[in-house]
């Protein structure tokens, strides 16, 4: 029996390839992209039955032609970029994708993961709690978190938010994220800042209440976000949508001292002009809302910021960029 991870030589999804590795899983079937030559690195090392063409698997999976021979989907595959403007592009990836996926999965009663978005908040003025009877309220700044956003509704609106299980992420940063362009973390971009220019660039506030640095996000390491997901899948019962985050909003400033102190240099921060493109679609503040993750029962276990930077910065970036 085999376990499909959509999206498996991406970020988030080789990570777990590696986990399910690590725990004896050898049965796993990466569905991606061609195209994405940078992301093959994240394969390296990693041991799996099968790869197939993400077109080619969604052809199999309409067709019916594909092997239902499936003990799990992992659908961590989409279009993560934040900033991408094809409404069409992301309906089709983020939505349509998910929704074939999970109607094929629940037809042959096959477990069904994925992958929402801390974006699906939006600024954040109706909380941060992943109840079932907040969805409704939420209000995402960018057709990234919209079109995240539409397929959670559509779990809702169906009453299958308690069939399966949606991950949450929010800022979520660590090893295999090299090949993300500008949607890496701060962390691996202010890590090349400091080695290059001995600075790193923080956007400014443009809220009288925020301090130039002091905007806060939950930033959370792929080390935890793994332990999370594969807690989900060998429990096997809890179901629903859940915050993934540490609970815990922390500043960019935060963030950029913790690089420099694992590299061992003092604290320099500039803060330039935040692009006009994005002003109006920043999100100042998250904080995931863990009430609902804590009481599944599953380990709740987060690294702190400055130890989980420290051993990303120490363990991978200054090993040439190893990857899990």
């Amino acid at each position: 029996m085999n376990i499909v991870v959509t999206g498996g030589a991406g970020f988030i999804g080789s990570c777990f390839v590696w986990k399910l590795n690590q725990s004896g899983e050898k049965e796993i079937i990466i569905v991606d992209q061609a195209g994405a030559d940078k992301e093959w690195g994240n394969l390296q090392g990693k041991v799996y039955f099968d790869y197939l063409e993400k077109e080619l698997f969604i052809g199999k999976i309409k067709a019916k032609t594909f092997d239902p021979q499936v003990k799990a989907i992992f659908h961590i595959g989409a279009c993560s970029s934040t900033t991408e403007q094809n409404e069409a592009y992301l309906k089709k990836n983020n939505f349509e994708y998910s929704r074939i996926l999970c109607e094929w999965a629940l037809d042959h009663n096959i477990p069904f993961y994925y992958a929402s978005s801390a974006a699906t908040y939006g600024d954040g003025r109706q909380g941060y709690s992943d109840a079932d009877a907040q969805m409704t309220n939420l209000k995402p700044l960018n057709l990234y978190g919209q079109s995240k956003q539409q397929f959670d509704l559509w779990l809702l609106e169906n009453k299958l938010t308690d069939k399966v299980v949606g991950f949450k992420y929010f800022n979520v940063y660590g090893p295999n994220e090299y090949h993300k362009g500008d949607m890496r973390s701060m962390v691996l971009k202010g890590f090349e800042q400091a080695k290059r220019d001995g600075v790193i660039r923080l956007f400014k506030s443009y809220r009288p209440d925020y301090k130039d640095g002091e905007q806060k996000r939950d930033f959370v390491y792929i080390k935890d976000v793994i332990e999370i997901m594969y807690s989900f899948y060998t429990n096997g019962k809890v179901k629903g949508i859940y915050n993934v985050g540490t609970g815990q909003a922390r500043s960019w400033n935060d963030l950029a001292k913790a690089i420099f102190a694992a590299l061992g240099l003092p604290p320099n921060i500039e803060y330039i002009e935040m692009p006009e493109i994005i002003r109006d679609k920043y999100q100042y503040f998250t904080q995931a809302d863990l009430s609902k993750l804590k009481k599944t029962g599953l380990p709740v276990k987060f690294t702190p910021l400055e130890v989980a930077v420290a051993d990303y910065v120490k363990t991978y970036l200054n090993e040439g960029f190893k990857r899990l």
